[in-house]
């Protein structure tokens, strides 16, 4: 295996560009170049992006059968999940900090805009804290129907983004081509069923 082989498989290069656009995030917030809006908007739109890319993979994999870059990506999709799930967290730490108080935060919360959010989020929480290969081995079946939540956490973040951001369009285009993958995978599934059983 070449330097570069090695260089591109490490764990840590996969982990370092999950977090700079976050690392980026943050300097520019502290800095006051970056505002409020501007980093709710971005973590916001990151954590829903790799939680889209995180879905996708298994979709693009039967899409590009013969291509090594889908496999390179389902290998680390652990990775981004939980990185969905980071970005997630900052997204909602900042809106918290902005509101202060806890019965303010309570109070908004009740709005279908923010509780699909928090929920979404809620749900993210053990899926991040069980994307480990330790979790994997003891859990076993468990694990699989566990992570089949991500599914109800994206649907969540769909309707978050739709009745919260002032544009909900992008929102629904990235949301769009997910069920646009999601449809060819179940598409190829039935298809496999079918001939399987002739």
């Amino acid at each position: 295996m070449t330097r570069f082989r090695r260089t591109l498989d490490s764990p840590y290069l996969i982990w370092l560009l999950l977090a700079l656009p976050g690392a980026d995030m943050m300097q520019g917030y502290f800095r006051g170049s970056f505002y409020y809006g501007e980093l709710m908007h971005a973590s916001g739109e990151m954590a829903a992006r790799l939680l889209i890319l995180a879905l996708a993979v298994t979709p693009l994999r039967l899409l590009f059968p013969r291509s090594g870059w889908p496999l390179w990506l389902a290998q680390r999709r652990r990775y981004i999940g939980v990185a969905a799930f980071a970005y997630a967290l900052l997204h909602a730490a900042v809106y918290a900090q902005r509101l202060g108080a806890t019965a303010a935060i309570s109070a908004a919360a009740r709005e279908a805009s923010m509780w699909t959010g928090w929920l979404g989020l809620a749900i993210m929480l053990p899926l991040a804290l069980t994307s480990n290969n330790w979790s994997v081995y003891r859990m076993r079946k468990a694990w699989r129907l566990l992570h089949r939540l991500v599914y109800a956490a994206a649907m969540l973040t769909l309707a978050h983004w739709f009745l919260a951001a002032f544009d909900p369009v992008p929102g629904i285009a990235h949301f769009a081509v997910l069920g646009g993958l999601e449809g060819l995978r179940l598409w190829r599934a039935r298809a496999a069923r079918r001939a399987h059983a002739i």
